[in-house]
């Protein structure tokens, strides 16, 4: 068979475990997907914030229930969490604990067996965050999170739409705050760079990082594709693989970008795509949460693992 049709012939024989076709772009090389998009669960009202661990189990919230829920690496999904605040964005940090946006107004981090809660940044200026949405931890202990104006109170307890630092010992300092509705938030591999995708533009923006809270001048990394022509859509959440490559969800899908800001393709999912992570003990299996459910796919490319303190 002509090399042209195989690659069409993968591209488009991508299927989800019910069998139904799902259209695809090419394989992004050296990233993937190199199987199927397969769903695991499909019962919830909005997914959200999925975080894998060192032990291959990878959590996911459901805002709109107010459940952290749990999937360990035999695939069984479990109830972590209940009354979670409307958690969202989660990570694991280097003590097993899920640090968790609530976005009633506060980032806390949950003990392993999901019982015992600590704020980790519960106010700034004397006032409640908005609705904490997403995070990342770096090296240093300290966590990087967006406070967008997303299920918040209104007037906006903090005036406007934010991201926040808070370090290991809870001091928060704001970082930026001319953004509309910053969401999705990493850091590069070497952590000198910090991506904030906002829900408000098509541009997402890069900032140099100087030192652990500290950015400078930040600089558009790319322009989401959009769903339809003149569209300005912004991103949700994302995640990063262990070259420095930027997954970003979108209404179009998963999209990937190298280091550069090009745009190398995009994964397809049966639903629109919130959030996405690495998970399993290789890191390359992706989890994405997709508005009803929970989808993975094999990968080519192994994720990145944030470390913490």
């Amino acid at each position: 068979m002509p090399r042209l049709s195989i690659t069409r012939l993968v591209a488009t024989c991508l299927l989800l475990s019910a069998g139904t076709a799902l259209a695809q772009d090419a394989p992004v090389p050296g990233v993937g997907p190199t199987g199927p998009v397969k769903k695991m669960d499909g019962k919830y009202a909005f997914t959200e914030g999925p975080a894998a661990d060192a032990d291959g189990n990878v959590y996911f919230s459901d805002i709109p229930n107010k459940t952290i829920h749990k999937i360990d690496p035999a695939g069984k999904v479990s109830v972590f969490r209940e009354n979670s605040n409307s958690a969202n964005g989660l990570m694991v940090n280097a003590k097993g604990e899920v640090v968790a946006c609530e976005m009633e107004g506060a980032v806390v981090a949950l003990s392993a067996d999901g019982k015992a809660r600590r704020v980790v940044a519960g106010e700034h200026d004397g006032k409640r965050f908005n609705a904490p949405n997403d995070l990342v931890l770096d090296r240093a202990g300290g966590v990087y999170f967006t406070d967008p104006m997303f299920r918040a109170p209104m007037p906006l307890p903090q005036g406007k739409t934010c991201v926040y630092y808070a370090d290991a010992a809870g001091k928060v300092t704001r970082l930026i705050d001319d953004l509309p509705n910053p969401n999705g938030v990493l850091l590069s591999p070497d952590e000198k760079t910090l991506y904030v995708l906002p829900s408000g533009q098509k541009q997402m923006m890069a900032y140099p990082v100087e030192a652990p809270g500290k950015l400078g001048k930040g600089r558009v990394f790319c322009e989401l594709e959009q769903a339809k022509a003149g569209g300005s859509g912004g991103g949700d959440g994302g995640t990063v693989d262990s070259k420095g490559n930027v997954y970003v969800t979108s209404a179009t899908g998963l999209q990937v970008f190298d280091p550069a800001g090009k745009r190398l393709g995009t994964i397809r999912f049966p639903e629109q795509p919130a959030n996405a992570t690495f998970g399993g003990k290789d890191l390359k299996t992706l989890y994405v949460t997709a508005r009803t459910s929970a989808y993975t796919c094999p990968m080519e490319v192994a994720g990145h693992r944030y470390p913490a303190k």
